[in-house]
């Protein structure tokens, strides 16, 4: 982390009071902690703009084991951008549904096809990539 460097911000006050509320309801205790992870934030969903930019992120999936030949099928998906997975990790949540967590690196544009890929295949009940950067 670089330097701090002190700045003014002039803000409406219902703008305020409802940015101490949503503070308050994520646990922040002071303003510049919020704005900086904001900051942060909207500097990765930028960064995430440019596809060939280097990123790195989370993928998120509940999908039904018993769907025919379903778990096999996103292990071939990896297996065909394994340059892009760093690890995933496979948890069994009840008697059919399981979530898998698969970790990612690469190439912003190639890491949202092959999130797009997982996410749209057949039996994955819900997905979601999480944007991360290497550089915040």
């Amino acid at each position: 982390m670089g330097e701090l460097m002190r700045t003014a911000l002039s803000i409406d006050q219902d703008l305020a009071e409802d940015f101490n509320r949503w503070m308050a309801a994520h646990g922040y205790h002071n303003r510049s902690e919020a704005i900086r992870d904001l900051m942060r934030s909207a500097l990765v969903e930028a960064e995430w703009d440019n596809p060939k930019a280097t990123v790195v992120a989370v993928l998120s999936i509940i999908y039904d084991h018993e769907s025919r030949s379903l778990a096999q099928e996103l292990t071939h998906i990896q297996h065909s951008d394994h340059d892009a997975v760093l690890c995933s990790q496979h948890v069994h949540i009840d008697a059919h549904r399981c979530v898998e967590v698969v970790l990612l690196k690469g190439q912003a544009g190639k890491i949202r096809r092959l999130a797009d890929t997982i996410i749209a295949t057949r039996g994955v009940r819900a997905g979601k990539l999480t944007l991360m950067s290497p550089k915040v």
